[in-house]
């Protein structure tokens, strides 16, 4: 017997949602991001409560345990992962909690494929959805984080019949899937099977993704979990569910899209793996644009550091590599300290998750509002003195331009070649993930390049202020 009528209680759940959707809302906008965020994360708590209060769970005293214990339990890692985790490990923990997310969503398709009559056919494949999709979301995830965390050969892993093996494995699901449906076999048996098969499925597509593409596969993934937990939410009736579900899955497949497109790239070339070419191919395009560019010699550090006026630093992965943030805001400091503009340019889709530069720069407490996304700032490159670039490379590499037939042809850039002096902080000289060299490394006025690990490099201009 239910606790509470099922009119109050979906009374109850419009209200969570739109308390839930009026948080995302407020984390559009810097100064209430963390109200939205608190206020969403209150109300998918009430809403677990609710759900518990309608299904009368605390009438059974086995389940009141199981279930206290298990909230403890999740509660504790969490308040452990969020003390422990650096920001530099955000984006492995992202991956991995959005396979929690497609985890319990492929439990709670198992459990109620378990329990439910072989002729509701509505909820049986909607059961069987939840698992499949949810598996795919699980194991996708746990090789995302470990290609992350560098456990997994970071760049795209491929072999002979790789596609093969896909479209067999999708052959195999919808058999499953049939079998359970009319009961053939020990259902048990084809539980197992279709769980093995998804979960195959799931790790043989991400591999093939490379690293600088995770930030795609993350939100994909992301919106995967939302749509297991929708499904989830079908299977077992539940309203609530399947709305948060679905304010999940369709905010992160929006966000994949506007990726892709920052990236002038297609999602199903993505997942194919299709986004490399060789070094080769890349270096004659690059000669053959800039066949008489040559690099003069390094200007005045000292000098050009103390008269830059306006500066647009270009956060990138190498800056998350090396953990300069705190040195990042060091140099800003100084800047303004000598009454210089600072500001920062955000590529979409620089690091290795969305927001990854945002979320290292607001860690040492970089003012949000210095923080410019490409359409607002790339105007504004040809008039700054000095644009400082720290660890990025494909974002800004005006090959992008001209370079026909490379991975990054017609993909938006930074216009960091405007500025009347640009400050290169890479490791090295060697072209980003795309494997096509960059001009710049090559221009004959307005560049000096500090080669090497970004903390060393910023050390180096901090050293210059007088």
């Amino acid at each position: 017997m239910k606790m509470i009528s099922d009119p109050i209680y979906y009374s109850l759940c419009l209200i969570l949602v739109a308390i839930i959707l009026f948080g995302i809302y407020l984390m559009s906008k810097v100064k209430t991001a963390r109200l939205g965020n608190m206020l969403s994360a209150f109300a998918t708590f009430i809403a677990v409560i609710l759900t518990i209060i309608h299904y009368n769970v605390f009438s059974n005293n086995q389940v009141v345990i199981i279930i206290i214990v298990t909230l403890l339990i999740g509660s504790l890692i969490g308040a452990f992962l969020s003390i422990k985790v650096k920001m530099i490990q955000m984006p492995e923990l992202v991956a991995l909690l959005n396979g929690f997310g497609g985890l319990s969503s492929a439990l709670v398709g198992i459990a109620t494929l378990m329990t439910i009559p072989k002729n509701d056919y509505f909820n049986v494949i909607t059961s069987i959805l939840a698992i499949v999709i949810g598996t795919v979301t699980l194991t996708g995830s746990l090789v995302a984080s470990g290609k992350l965390a560098k456990l997994i050969l970071g760049k795209s892993i491929m072999y002979k019949g790789q596609a093969s093996i896909n479209v067999l494995s999708n052959l195999l699901i919808a058999g499953l899937a049939v079998l359970i449906v009319v009961r053939q076999f020990d259902l048990s048996l084809l539980i197992i099977l279709l769980t093995l098969i998804s979960g195959l499925f799931g790790v043989n597509f991400t591999i093939k993704v490379g690293g600088a593409d995770m930030p795609i596969t993350i939100s994909l993934l992301n919106s995967l979990s939302g749509v297991a937990g929708s499904i989830a939410g079908m299977a077992i009736g539940d309203p609530l569910l399947v709305a948060v579900g679905g304010i999940v899955g369709s905010s992160g497949l929006v966000l994949t899209q506007i990726m892709c497109k920052a990236m002038n790239r297609h999602l199903f070339d993505i997942l194919l793996g299709k986004t490399s070419v060789t070094k080769k191919e890349s270096v004659e395009k690059v000669e053959e644009i800039n066949e008489e560019d040559e690099r003069e010699e390094k200007d005045d550090l000292k000098l050009l550091v103390n008269q830059a006026r306006d500066i647009i630093i270009v956060p990138g992965y190498g800056m998350a590599l090396s953990q300069a943030q705190h040195l990042v805001k060091e140099l800003t400091v100084k800047f303004e300290e000598k009454g210089a503009n600072v500001r920062f340019a955000i590529h979409p889709v620089a690091g290795r998750m969305p927001g990854h530069m945002n979320i290292l720069l607001a860690e040492v407490d970089i003012d949000y509002d210095k923080l410019y996304e490409m359409d607002s700032i790339n105007d504004d490159f040809k008039d700054c003195d000095l644009a400082i670039v720290i660890g990025a490379n494909d974002v800004l590499n005006p090959a992008a331009r001209d370079a026909q037939d490379t991975p990054i042809y017609g993909m938006p850039i930074l216009n960091v070649d405007e500025a009347k002096h640009i400050i290169i902080c890479n490791y090295d000289l060697n072209p980003g993930y795309s494997g096509v060299d960059n001009p710049l490394y090559k221009r004959k006025y307005g560049l000096t390049l500090l080669l090497g690990d970004a903390k060393d490099s910023l050390k180096t201009l901090i050293n210059q202020f007088e």
